[in-house]
């Protein structure tokens, strides 16, 4: 069966979102690649969760300090890939970015296990690590220090909103004669959208 498209990529989107989610043989459908480019132009690309979607773009959130953090404020671009292998489905989206609100970071960070909260504050993402021990020294110390009450959301993370301008639905067909619709964002800030070659 071909793509039918919706007048707005986000609604169809979310239908097939909510479809992985609903597919057992997906261990976690909110996965996907993060591609970013550093300063001297060089692509890099890593596994990230996506943490919300709407209208206005896709969420997902991050040590600052971290190499893909550093890459966004240098070059504020990045596209993601959604690959769900079970259902033999990808969704690809391309386009600025831009930092989510405090507000917006310390909503989800409060949402956070604390343990995972504890976790932000202990670790400093992708620096050399001495040892394991290190890491559950840091642990030890930033939970004792957050032992009662509310754990704050560290300075130095948050999320990143990219702001998509292209988003294009792959479906697997025999023969590898997939379907594929590209949505692109007009001037007006509407959306138009086409089938291209497989």
């Amino acid at each position: 069966m071909a793509i039918v498209p919706a007048e707005n990529p986000y609604d169809l989107f979310s239908l097939w979102y909510e479809e992985a989610a609903g597919c057992d043989a997906i261990d976690d459908h909110t996965a996907l690649t993060l591609a970013t480019v550093t300063p001297e132009g060089l692509p890099d690309a890593r596994q990230v969760l996506l943490k919300g979607h709407d209208d206005r773009g896709f969420v997902f959130y991050t040590n600052l300090t971290s190499p893909k953090a550093r890459h966004l404020e240098a070059v504020p671009a990045a596209a993601l890939c959604f690959y769900w292998m079970p259902l033999e489905k990808q969704v690809r989206i391309r386009g600025p970015v831009e930092p989510v609100t405090p507000e917006e970071a310390d909503a989800y960070f409060a949402s956070r296990p604390r343990q995972s909260q504890i976790g932000a504050w202990a670790s400093k993402q992708s620096q050399l690590l001495e040892s394991r021990y290190a890491l559950e020294k840091r642990i030890l110390k930033y939970g004792a220090k957050h032992a009662l009450g509310r754990v704050p959301r560290p300075p130095f993370w948050s999320g990143f909103r990219v702001l998509a301008r292209e988003i294009e639905f792959w479906l697997k067909m025999p023969y590898r004669l997939h379907d594929r619709v590209l949505y692109e964002k007009t001037p007006e800030g509407g959306w138009r959208h086409h089938r291209v070659y497989p």
